[in-house]
């Protein structure tokens, strides 16, 4: 008996000598490997199995460990940098699905003519950037929009800039993007005089007596950008890679671009090669180069940091400047808007190579004519060409903006499998005109984003930057309040057409993601995905709409690295 004591004295006291080495030796064995873990925060992950969390931990550009503060303790360890978020909120990385990168980026450099609230100071913020340029220069800017002004709520014309920009041409797209103001000088280096009819798929407005006024609308855009000199490579990097800056700092880890030149293309290559990039990009080429990606095929880079597998195709114009095809006349015009900046002819050999090789199409309609022609057009192709051809069962085509859609229409989309990509903000700028274009009874399947829920369908929520700000705030506000930023609404609005929160935050998450084929890799804070955060001051699911808005960007981190921090 006694000699059992010593040995067990002997060996409480060999464990005690060798107690720190074991422990030691403990801690490593249960220290798992990981570059980032942040803990002691609400993470909203865009997951319905597990819809939030209180840490997350990432090893390289994938998330490992996704759960509450407690299981992330072995995570916490070694080279791991600890983020302690307490007063922070995690987001599943937000996705703006439809924008456009360079202009983004080009917005700063050119005259900004956003959120000027009179004609009058928009004309005189024109006169002053135009003294600076140097006589026989291209004049531009971008940004008016007369429905915001208090003085006059009208078009710009030629009438307006004339007197101060006799000696150089001037050229600066309305808010949408899809109209123009241009000067005489303008005119007079394009060629067009009275007798120049309208393009097809545009519009000259005129004055009396059949003179251009220098209002231009789709089509007759593109006249103008033909002999505006063209950018340098240089330039366009730079705006490309600011812009791709822009977004990380408004807090999307991922921007769908609708629409780029293949100059883009290569130059966003150039840019990933460098490390130079910000943000994630999903992109489509513009129909112009349609049979070039055609040919080509998909694009797509290793880390998935860009990819090219869209072909951006444009129908009409917008409800703003009565460009927007719609299937009765406007309510406050004797006219129902245009179609065919891209006809049928043109589109139809598009879209059945498109099925063929698996390339999206993701199409610009907005009245509810040019949303039914193209619903009639995709199925068209759907049916000509034999499922057994088809490069991907689900191609998931979409279509980009689509604001006004009858319930037999919205049920079309279900049927055959289309996507609606909206933005929200574009529902409640709209607020300030869109009773006078489409009237009452109209209203009611406008921006009718519930209702498209409620059938099933995946919004995939965006902003249209730089038509708009491409603050994701905004977006967010404007899909669940479907108010003015001050809080006002107007008669007949339909405010049951807003969403919930969780349906928002998926917007600008989970259904982006499935919306580009990537589902799989990104879109929702899921082990094995990207490690795409953004991170803001304030609880978006849960404080008063209001203060949505004035909650800050803290932090936005792309494949596991910090891409803006405040």
């Amino acid at each position: 008996m006694k000699n059992k004591l010593l040995i067990g004295v002997a060996s409480l006291a060999l464990a005690a000598c060798g107690g720190s080495e074991q422990s030691s030796e403990m801690a490593a064995a249960e220290c798992v490997t990981a570059d980032m873990v942040m803990h002691n925060t609400t993470i909203y992950t865009a997951n319905d199995d597990q819809w939030t969390a209180q840490a997350v931990a990432t090893l390289g550009d994938k998330i490992i460990y996704v759960g509450d503060n407690a299981g992330a303790e072995k995570y916490m360890c070694g080279e791991a940098d600890i983020m302690d978020m307490s007063g922070k909120y995690v987001y599943a990385g937000f996705t703006d699905s439809h924008q456009h990168v360079e202009g983004v980026g080009k917005r700063p450099k050119t005259l900004s003519l956003f959120g000027i609230s009179t004609l009058k100071e928009t004309v005189d913020a024109i006169e002053a950037f135009a003294a600076n340029v140097p006589a026989g220069d291209w004049v531009q800017g971008r940004g008016w929009i007369e429905r915001e002004w208090t003085d006059e709520e009208r078009f710009l014309t030629k009438h307006d800039v004339d007197p101060f920009t006799a000696d150089k041409p001037l050229f600066m797209p309305r808010a949408d993007g899809v109209s123009a103001l241009v000067n005489s000088k303008a005119l007079e280096l394009a060629g067009i005089t009275k007798d120049t009819p309208d393009p097809q798929g545009g519009k000259f407005e005129r004055d009396a007596d059949g003179t251009p006024n220098g209002y231009i609308l789709a089509t007759a855009m593109s006249i103008f950008r033909d002999i505006i000199p063209p950018e340098t490579r240089e330039y366009k990097k730079d705006s490309l890679t600011q812009g791709m800056y822009e977004n990380a700092k408004m807090g999307w880890t991922n921007t769908q671009d609708a629409g780029m030149p293949y100059v883009n293309v290569e130059l966003i290559k150039e840019i990933h090669a460098e490390g130079g990039m910000s943000t994630r990009i999903y992109a489509a080429a513009n129909v112009a180069e349609a049979w070039t990606i055609l040919e080509r095929g998909r694009e797509v880079t290793e880390d998935n940091m860009f990819d090219l597998r869209g072909i951006k195709v444009y129908i009409d114009g917008t409800l703003g400047s009565r460009g927007a095809a719609l299937l009765e006349n406007y309510s406050d015009a004797d006219h129902n808007g245009f179609m065919n900046r891209t006809t049928k002819e043109e589109l139809e050999p598009i879209l059945r190579e498109a099925l063929r090789k698996g390339i999206q199409v993701e199409t610009h309609v907005i009245g509810d004519r040019a949303v039914r022609s193209l619903l009639d057009w995709y199925e068209e192709a759907f049916n000509d060409v034999p499922n057994e051809e088809w490069a991907v069962p689900d191609p998931r085509w979409r279509l980009e903006h689509a604001q006004i859609i009858p319930a037999e229409d919205q049920e079309r989309f279900v049927n055959l499998g289309i996507i609606p990509s909206m933005q929200p903000s574009h529902g409640i700028g709209d607020l300030n005109f869109a009773p006078d274009r489409l009237g009452p009874d109209r209203l009611g399947h406008a921006y009718p984003w519930q209702q498209l829920v409620d059938r099933g369908l995946m919004i995939l929520g965006g902003s249209d930057a730089p038509v708009e700000m491409g603050d994701p705030r905004i977006e967010f506000y404007a899909a669940v309040a479907r108010k003015r930023l001050d809080g006002s609404s107007g008669e007949g609005w339909h405010p049951e057409l807003a969403v919930n929160r969780e349906t928002a935050l998926k917007m600008f998450t989970i259904w982006p993601a499935h919306g580009a084929f990537q589902e799989d890799i990104r879109g929702s804070v899921e082990v094995g995905k990207y490690a795409d955060f953004t991170v803001f001051d304030k609880d978006w699911l849960k404080v008063p709409e209001a203060e949505i808005l004035t909650s800050e960007n803290l932090m936005t981190i792309v494949g596991g690295k910090i891409t803006y921090e405040k």
